[in-house]
């Protein structure tokens, strides 16, 4: 018998995402249960070849579902996620609310897996950022080879980061350049239509924004505390996919040529790396994928064990929809729940 699912925040981009997902790799459920605000009730969302009409996650019961993966925003997660939990429901929350708490384990399933383990103090488990996911699939197996020192990252993170609003911004300001339209900025700061905005999320008092400052916290409770990094986050005008160009100093000798093998033996990561035209990935490729795209390797000749490299991905799969899901499986494929009805 299989598990029961529901997905909070079913009717936005990563919530829509995670439906397909789940369809797509086949996730051992027999019931999905699509919840959202009261707003969005009776709203129809697709889920394989089946539409599912959306439930009020206010008056939902969860003492009959497995999991829920959260995607309904930090405010709604910090007052429903410690409530669904004591139910008995595991949460996969994709907000940022739980990720810097001691008691919840931030996964990523290619990095992180053992660390799950620690999910029964509070049945929450958190989902990184979208940044951060895809830097620490590719660091990973170079820390494991070379012992990382440094990190310093220049993120160019899409449009659909922000949300359905956020993709909204860049089609109608692109077509009011065409047809000389007033130009409306709501989502984001500046224009963002042929423009590039080095500014994501609050700034801090230190100078850093929010989203740089989550990339460098989270890389270190993930990968580890003693890698110093620092980041820009920068947002382009991209609706799908994120990149990063990263420059990597290592405590001990490690070549582009080795970087490469071993990059193209870890999980989650494509090596597109070839000296000439095209032959790099970029977001445009990336969307609708799964992987961890890397390309442009060489070596950093400023530092000693220095190391230069270009990632990409899709934002609301590995960022976000897909690393849930691949906690989800995790779980089941480690015997850590058992599907309530079976239980029962």
């Amino acid at each position: 018998m299989g598990f029961k699912i529901a997905i909070a925040g079913a009717t936005g981009n990563v919530g829509r995402e995670m439906l397909n997902i789940l369809s797509e790799r086949g996730f051992p459920a027999d019931e999905v249960v699509a919840l959202a605000s009261a707003r969005s009730q009776g709203t129809e969302v697709s889920f394989g070849d089946k539409t599912l009409k959306v439930k009020n996650l206010e008056n939902y019961d969860f003492s009959d579902t497995d999991i829920c993966l959260m995607s309904a925003g930090g405010a709604v997660s910090l007052k429903w996620s410690p409530k669904i939990g004591a139910q008995g429901c595991v949460v996969i929350d994709n907000s940022s609310a739980w990720r810097y708490d001691q008691d919840v384990p931030l996964i990523v399933p290619e990095v992180n897996p053992d660390a799950i383990s620690m999910f029964t103090r509070r049945n929450i488990i958190a989902n990184p950022n979208c940044s951060t996911a895809q830097l620490v699939v590719a660091l990973k197996p170079l820390h494991d080879f070379a012992k990382i020192k440094r990190v310093v990252v220049a993120t160019y993170q899409s449009v659909s980061g922000a949300g359905k609003d956020g993709m909204d911004e860049l089609f109608n300001q692109t077509r009011a350049v065409f047809v000389a339209d007033p130009m409306e900025s709501k989502k984001f700061t500046k224009r963002i239509a042929f423009n590039v905005i080095p500014h994501i999320d609050v700034f801090m008092e230190d100078g850093y924004t929010k989203e740089e400052w989550k990339v460098m916290a989270e890389t270190k409770k993930i990968l580890d505390p003693k890698i110093k990094l620092t980041c820009t986050a920068v947002r382009v005008p991209v609706f799908i996919g994120h990149s990063e160009a990263i420059n990597i100093e290592f405590e001990n000798e490690i070549s582009a040529d080795q970087a490469r093998d071993i990059l193209r033996e870890a999980p989650g990561c494509l090596v597109i790396d070839k000296h000439e035209n095209g032959g790099y990935i970029t977001p445009y490729e990336s969307a609708g994928e799964d992987a961890t795209y890397i390309s442009r390797i060489r070596e950093d000749a400023t530092v000693e064990n220095g190391l230069n490299i270009w990632v990409v991905s899709d934002n609301l799969r590995k960022g976000a929809a897909l690393n849930a899901i691949q906690i989800a499986e995790l779980l089941v494929n480690r015997g850590l729940i058992k599907a309530k009805k079976q239980a029962a």
